[in-house]
């Protein structure tokens, strides 16, 4: 057992190999947590490419002046170096599996997830899957070279799943039509609103030039791309109004505006009211 360390609570199970080979890819750590409302974690910094997969519940992480919420489904990836921040939801608290790795091709294997500085959002609908992989691998606490190799099987397997659903939908761009274009679109504005992402970004990211991405937005949701990014940025905004007590500046980078005054120039447009006097009407009437 020197050569690893295990923990089982009641709401968390945790392992982490201590002997670590110098491979291309090995295992950090792993573990399962129902976490309990608002737990959080950070702010932090990893040494190590840290992958959490939520299979329940709801959650925020904070990155790079970016606030990404996230659900059932869902992961996220924290890069090391990253300074972040995550917090389970008051009220449906998230209960995720975690796998951290490391090694001199890491960053190339999570690069085949689409996985990176520029994507560290991702989604993935078999949970029970990923799921397997992680349950296998927290079995195995007992030291032993098998245990070692099957480990390193593990790690490998858990990152080619997401390779695999990662090439399954690059292959959808090319034989799908315009709904798969759509729904890769509004993925992509879901994951990357809290970036400073443009139209092009998008038409870029699912392969198409921007008139015919705008044409399909107009056919089947009767707008336009940049009328539905703005939208969704502004409905994250007041609910970021409503319930935190972020300053302005902080909420305007949360949802992608790097100058605070052109999103309240922006706000005061579309919803009649400054966010600050938007915050305030909000206030009032949980009062009354």
């Amino acid at each position: 057992m020197d050569n690893l360390k295990y923990i089982k609570e009641e709401n968390v199970t945790y392992l982490e190999p201590l002997k670590k080979n110098s491979l291309d890819l090995f295992l950090c750590y792993c573990g399962l947590e129902q976490c309990h409302p608002g737990y959080s974690y950070g702010p932090a910094v990893r040494a190590e490419y840290l992958i959490h997969y939520i299979l329940d519940g709801e959650g925020t992480y904070h990155v790079n002046n970016h606030i990404y919420h996230l659900k059932k489904n869902e992961g996220f990836l924290i890069l090391p170096g990253d300074i972040t921040y995550y917090e389970a939801d008051k009220e449906k608290p998230w209960k995720y599996i975690w796998i951290a790795v490391n090694g001199v091709k890491a960053d190339h294997y999570l690069n085949y997830a689409n996985l990176h500085e520029k994507n560290l959002i991702f989604s993935f609908e078999d949970a029970e899957r990923l799921t397997s992989y992680v349950f296998q691998m927290l079995e195995l606490n007992n030291y032993n070279y098998a245990n070692e190799l099957q480990l390193q099987g593990l790690t490998y397997q858990f990152l080619s799943c997401l390779a695999e659903s990662n090439h399954q939908s690059t292959l959808h761009y090319k034989t799908k039509g315009s709904e798969i274009y759509l729904e890769e679109s509004i993925q992509y504005i879901h994951s990357n609103y809290s970036n400073p992402i443009k139209v092009a970004d998008i038409a870029e990211f699912v392969g198409i030039n921007r008139s015919y991405l705008t044409n399909i937005f107009k056919e089947k949701l009767n707008t336009s791309p940049q009328e539905y990014l703005l939208d969704f940025r502004l409905n994250i905004a007041c609910d970021l109004l409503r319930k935190t007590n972020l300053s302005i500046t902080n909420v305007a980078k949360g949802v992608g505006y790097n100058d605070p005054f052109a999103f309240s120039k922006i706000f005061r447009k579309h919803k009649g009211m400054s966010p600050s006097q938007y915050r305030n009407e909000q206030q009032k009437n949980l009062v009354d």
